[in-house]
């Protein structure tokens, strides 16, 4: 049995030793990967992001949590890639810092709650240009596509960025979810945006429900 307040405790704990070898026990114990992965990792991140959107932990708590579920997952995608069960993706999402915004925290956050919560995620990068948005969304079958912008200064990025998909043609092959504290309801209609979130734990909730 997977026991969840053992599994936040030891993603809380930020310790990726400790978290390998909590997985590497429940596998031992001859629990499979896929309830491993789905009623204990993913589980576990999904209180720890509802922990931190009701303001029960804070940042370091969160990256900590991010570090040792990345070191969990690293044992457990070649298990789950090499058996028939495999893991049954939400969606594929890609995310990336728009051009001029070099700030990555919580583009990294939004990715690893999303990785954590069964996504297939791609990550762009920072300073991604309108142009490289679109290249990723023509050359790939993503069902989401991320902008992130935390300044003021370019957060107008994000509306060259849907501007650029629709002249390349591509803007309904894509949902378009943007991302960043500075992000507002009324800036996302404006701009022809799908969905927005001020934060990782808002963002994850979102995605799901723009797939349905």
């Amino acid at each position: 049995m997977v026991e969840r307040s053992v599994i936040i405790d030891s993603l809380l704990s930020g310790n990726t030793k400790g978290t390998e070898k909590l997985v590497r026990d429940l596998l031992d114990s001859g629990i499979s990967a896929r309830d491993v992965m789905e009623k204990g990792m993913i589980a576990g991140i999904e209180e720890v992001g509802t922990m931190f959107g009701n303001g029960e932990i804070f940042l370091p708590e969160l990256l900590m949590a991010g570090d040792a579920m990345k070191s969990a997952l690293n044992i457990l995608k070649p298990i789950l890639a090499g058996t028939k069960s495999g893991i049954h993706y939400v969606g594929k999402v890609a995310i990336g810092s728009v051009q001029g915004d070099i700030h990555d925290i919580g583009k990294n956050i939004m990715l690893m709650m999303l990785e954590g919560n069964g996504w297939d995620v791609t990550d762009l990068g920072v300073d991604v240009s309108p142009g490289d948005f679109c290249k990723a969304v023509r050359d790939n079958d993503f069902q989401v596509l991320g902008l992130s912008a935390l300044l003021t200064s370019t957060m107008e990025n994000q509306r060259k960025t849907i501007e650029a998909l629709k002249a390349a043609g591509l803007r309904d092959k894509v949902k378009v979810a943007i991302g960043g504290c500075i992000c507002t309801k009324q800036w996302a209609e404006e701009i022809g945006a799908d969905c927005y979130a001020t934060d990782a734990s808002e963002g994850a909730q979102k995605l799901f429900q723009l797939l349905g």
